[in-house]
């Protein structure tokens, strides 16, 4: 809410901004988040350090549970690599809400480490995890969704998944 003059006279206006309500953005773009992913090894889906989130590693889990998995390059498009990134990206929402409560509370995010699961000569890792970070901006709007981030690319990922993305996401307290 704002306060603006007008006429000597004080208006108040509800401006809505772009990603300040994150929840309802989901909703508008026909999104439902998965249940969060359990972890495959001895961690945690995410830890909270003060006003900071850090997210672990998640894959592309599809509604029925499974990965998608293959080389981006090889076995699927780079377009079906972004689809991956962006279901990853999904994942990783889950499991921040599972830890927040509303994703609302996201004030932004900070970085984002995005793995590519693609042969030696494959050099198109930015646009597969623009999958996941396109996400986030079209969630959270630019001011809170953009961030700093790593596209990589890897010889093999667990369980030989197309796509790996971590993420730190800074939180109200």
């Amino acid at each position: 809410m704002r306060t603006l003059p007008l006429s000597g006279l004080l208006l108040l206006v509800c401006l809505p901004a772009f990603g300040q309500d994150a929840e309802s953005r989901l909703l508008e773009m026909g999104l439902t988040l998965p249940s969060p992913p359990e972890p495959v090894a001895n961690y945690v889906r995410a830890v909270r350090s003060g006003n900071l989130v850090f997210l672990a590693g998640h894959g592309p889990m599809q509604p029925d549970g499974t990965y998608i998995t293959g080389k981006v390059g090889v076995d699927m498009t780079v377009e079906e690599g972004y689809q991956a990134a962006r279901l990853t990206g999904l994942a990783l929402l889950a499991s921040l809400r599972a830890e927040i409560g509303d994703l609302n509370l996201v004030t932004r995010i900070v970085k984002v480490n995005g793995m590519v699961n693609a042969p030696d000569d494959f050099t198109e890792q930015p646009n597969v995890i623009n999958g996941c970070s396109d996400l986030f901006v079209e969630v959270f709007g630019p001011e809170i969704g953009k961030h700093a981030r790593a596209a990589v690319g890897m010889s093999s990922l667990p369980i030989g998944i197309a796509v790996e993305i971590d993420a730190v996401v800074e939180v109200r307290n």
